[in-house]
């Protein structure tokens, strides 16, 4: 399931082939709609009946690339869509809008650059996709402006254990909330699976708007840098150290009573858990914990490094161990 999510392409605002494979894998025990924003929410009926309304969230977009222009030679000029540094950029595989058009991106060549511009990456506007046409005309045959790229990045299993492909952010957590949705489950929750988190976490906002939780749990990836040369407190968070609680971000200063009770879950029942040792990035908890006069909000998190790149790298044990906390947080909240 994760490697077929990874592989479909939907950036933010376009996310329709990932929420329609995410629908087809839901039990028949769940009702669901799909709000204006395109957020899918999903009811899940538990045993019992809880005292608060709990909501856990995970995001169907990824970062990729949308098309600006088209140059008089056939050129694609382009813009990201998320977070991404320009730096992974820079000769890699892309796949070009609804006809799944082949594309590479590239730049001036090397031996044409200048002494300052060989000391840095080039930026995105000094940049262009290349694929194959020999004029505007025929590249507009294929590609229109407006269209979206993604990157071209196989899934692959390697090491012990761990996991490389585009997108893993946030597929990881869809494919965790699926996993949930399809358990046995004690108390009733409801599950969003929200748009436009890239951009600004904008789907959020309205799937808040429309559940009114009062506890939500966000489930994510998040940036780990724990690679040579880095010092023990540079490191963000470490594969194979299990979940990420975070305690704050550039979003959201997390309710901390949660922040120590979803770390106290995780020791009393033996579920691998780590801090988020920086204060940075953010994720669709910047929008939830503000809604409807204030919801009490953790954001659960994969470590992942590489983020946002076309070779994301995480570790399957981690992904289980946020599943298993996102489990156990349910039952501890629902009475709370």
């Amino acid at each position: 399931m994760l490697k077929e999510l990874c592989l479909i392409n939907g950036i933010s605002g376009r996310e329709d082939e990932v929420r329609d494979y995410i629908i087809g894998l839901l039990p028949s025990d769940c009702a669901y709609g799909v709000d204006n924003l395109g957020n899918l929410i999903v009811e899940k009926k538990g045993s019992k009946r809880p005292k608060n309304k709990i909501m856990l969230s995970a995001h169907m977009d990824e970062v990729g690339f949308i098309i600006t222009y088209i140059t008089d030679d056939g050129f694609l000029k382009f813009a990201p869509v998320g977070g991404i540094d320009a730096r992974v950029v820079f000769g890699r595989s892309v796949t070009v809008g609804e006809r799944k058009v082949s594309g590479v991106i590239a730049s001036k060549a090397v031996h044409h650059l200048s002494a300052d511009e060989l000391k840095k990456a080039p930026d995105f506007d000094e940049m262009y996709i290349d694929i194959g046409a020999e004029n505007r005309k025929q590249a507009e045959h294929y590609v229109n402006i407006g269209d979206s790229a993604y990157f071209n990045s196989d899934y692959t299993l390697y090491g012990n254990g761990f996991v490389k492909a585009k997108a893993l952010d946030d597929r990881m957590g869809c494919k965790i909330l699926i996993d949930i949705l399809n358990s046995d489950t004690e108390y009733d929750f409801t599950a969003c699976f929200v748009t436009q988190e890239e951009i600004g976490t904008r789907g959020a906002a309205v799937a808040a708007y429309n559940v009114k939780p009062d506890f939500a749990v966000v489930l994510e990836g998040t940036t780990a840098n724990d690679v040579s040369g880095v010092p023990e407190g540079k490191k963000v968070c470490v594969l194979g150290g299990g979940a990420v609680v975070s305690y704050m971000d550039s979003g959201t200063v997390y309710d901390f009573q949660l922040y120590k009770r979803a770390l106290k879950i995780a020791e009393d029942n033996g579920i691998k858990c780590q801090t988020k040792t920086a204060v940075a990035g953010g994720n669709d908890a910047a929008a939830i914990h503000k809604s409807c006069g204030g919801v009490k909000t953790i954001a659960v998190s994969v470590p992942t490094r590489y983020i946002h790149s076309p070779s994301c790298v995480a570790k399957l044990e981690d992904i289980e161990s946020v599943k298993l906390l996102a489990q156990k947080l349910i039952g501890e909240l629902a009475n709370d």
